[in-house]
């Protein structure tokens, strides 16, 4: 098959950052292409070179598409070629209907030059149905799920005839049934001659979905993998091998667990929803973690595990929540995020950009706004001692960035992750959780995260990870518990559990009844 795209020698450069150091990449018609690497990388600024985020002139190298020297000046300029890029943050305007979202800035007009709106509805329900989905083109966006509205920004790809669609993390938020959805679309558009590049950290998905794989490591090409050649079992080590440039002998760094005492338990915790009355979102809750133990929390999408874990820190979701908490075997009172702080309980939540970091602010600013009180204790902040504390989180976690000054909207999404959990580690926690810790990062960042929580729990600390990655949490736990509509409905020692066993108990209907420890393994 013929090449549609080739990129060649690419180099772009950010003040003291050479984020692309001559990177080349083909793509051939029609295909599947993956690019893999760690974040940071350099395979977002690679995409956004080539759709026009980075106009032609602010790097160096050459774009041949279709043929033909490609000098996009903007993304318009590459739309127009059929160039269009999905960003891994949906740009989607939630209170307009799903419609008006698939045509925004691509107006349909009538005669009159007004909006045909007939048209527009009738062309959005004709894409929609490309996509599988049946939804009424009306519908605000903010109705829909993360899932339905990653196939709405790939039905606006297609208003624009896309020839070679780039999806940066498309399945980043997802959850399997949706990915699932997602990649069998991918396969169809394929069918239908549409070229596709997907960025994309989850290895399974890739070696399921690429016809060719493109590993790049540091802002170069290491090497580009016929996935059809490759043979199966393999593939994966190989591509770790090329994105981190060593071995990773085991997924998950080695613990010996040595578990103590109890140090936090829940007991009866029951939730309501906080705008829908009489909706309960967790219903009688009980679990515990002990000092050195990693305890999971297994649901999913909707099964209530973060709004578990926001209403224990702090009472920060939900409304009329009963139940009790127990810390150090004597009941305890969070009523707010500053109570559940001072009782030595932190939550590194799942949305890192929404509500775990300041992206505008720099890292020594978000590493100290937990724990601000350490470092003014007389009511005045010491620049100097935060700049202190900062520098020791960056070095001890890795933080790769020129200095604690640099902005945290700038860092990788690892590098990110490890700036949320700094920010708690400072406040000195007895009880962390974690919620989708290692979401959007890489092979090599998530190894750094799993070993930053047993650096937690060899010193005594307690760790409860909430993941829908079950490998993960058979990976990292000793024991996981089970979520379903909000109830509790298993508890598995780690050398009891498989996928299989925890899925039957994250499955659970509503009104089935509960297993009992006896038959729960």
């Amino acid at each position: 098959m013929s090449t549609i795209l080739e990129m060649r020698s690419i180099v772009k450069e950010f003040p003291g950052v050479k984020a692309l150091d001559g990177v080349d990449l083909d793509v051939t018609r029609g295909e599947i292409h993956a690019i893999c690497g760690e974040n940071g990388a350099g395979k977002s600024t690679l995409m956004k070179v080539l759709s026009g985020v980075y106009p032609h002139g602010t790097y160096d190298g050459e774009i041949v598409y279709d043929g033909e020297t490609a000098e996009f000046g903007s993304i318009t300029d590459s739309e127009r070629r059929g160039i269009v890029i999905i960003h891994q943050e949906l740009a989607l305007v939630p209170y307009l209907s799903v419609a008006e979202n698939i045509f925004l800035g691509n107006e349909q007009r009538g005669r009159t030059g007004l909006i045909d709106w007939n048209r527009v509805n009738t062309e959005a329900a004709r894409l929609m149905a490309r996509v599988g989905l049946d939804e009424n083109p009306v519908t605000p966006v903010n109705q829909l799920g993360v899932g339905k509205q990653q196939l709405i920004e790939i039905a606006k790809a297609l208003s624009k005839e896309v020839r070679l669609l780039i999806l940066d993390e498309p399945t980043a938020a997802l959850n399997d049934t949706d990915s699932e959805h997602l990649l069998d679309l991918l396969r169809h558009l394929k069918g239908q001659g549409i070229t596709s590049i997907i960025i994309s950290h989850k290895l399974n998905e890739i070696e399921e979905i690429a016809d060719r794989t493109t590993v790049i490591r540091d802002g170069s090409t290491i090497e580009t993998i016929d996935m059809r050649d490759a043979g199966s079992g393999a593939v994966q080590d190989r591509i770790i091998r090329g994105m981190v440039g060593r071995d990773l002998e085991h997924r998950f760094p080695e613990r010996t667990s040595v578990v103590g005492d109890e140090v936090l338990r829940v007991e009866d915790w029951t939730v309501y929803h906080p705008t829908q009355v009489g909706r309960k979102v967790i219903e009688n809750a009980s679990f515990n973690v002990r000092a050195g133990e990693v305890v999971g929390i297994a649901g999913l999408m909707g099964a209530g595990r973060t709004e578990l874990a926001m209403s224990i820190f702090g009472r920060s979701y939900g409304r009329s929540i009963s139940g009790r908490l127990y810390k150090d075997g004597k009941e305890i009172q969070a009523r707010t995020v500053a109570e559940a702080i001072d009782h030595h309980i932190a939550y590194a939540t799942e949305d890192r950009k929404t509500y775990g970091l300041n992206l505008i602010e720099d890292i020594r600013w978000n590493v100290s706004s937990a724990g601000l009180g350490k470092l003014a204790p007389r009511g005045w902040v010491n620049d100097n001692e935060e700049i202190r504390v900062a520098q020791e989180y960056r070095s001890s976690l890795n933080i790769k960035a020129p200095d604690v000054l640099s902005t945290v909207g700038k860092l990788s999404g690892g590098n990110q992750q490890k700036v949320v959990l700094s920010k708690w580690l400072y406040t000195d926690p007895d009880v962390l959780i974690v919620d989708e810790p290692t979401r959007g990062i890489d092979v090599g960042a998530k190894y750094e995260i799993y070993t930053i929580i047993n650096k937690m729990v060899a010193a005594g600390k307690a760790v409860v990870v909430i993941s829908s990655e079950l490998p993960e949490l058979l990976g990292i736990c000793d024991r996981v518990y089970t979520l379903a509509f909000g109830r509790i409905t298993g508890e598995l020692p780690v050398a009891e559990a498989t996928q299989e066993r925890l899925m039957e108990l994250m499955t659970l209907e509503r009104d089935q009844p509960l297993p009992t420890k006896e038959n729960v393994s």
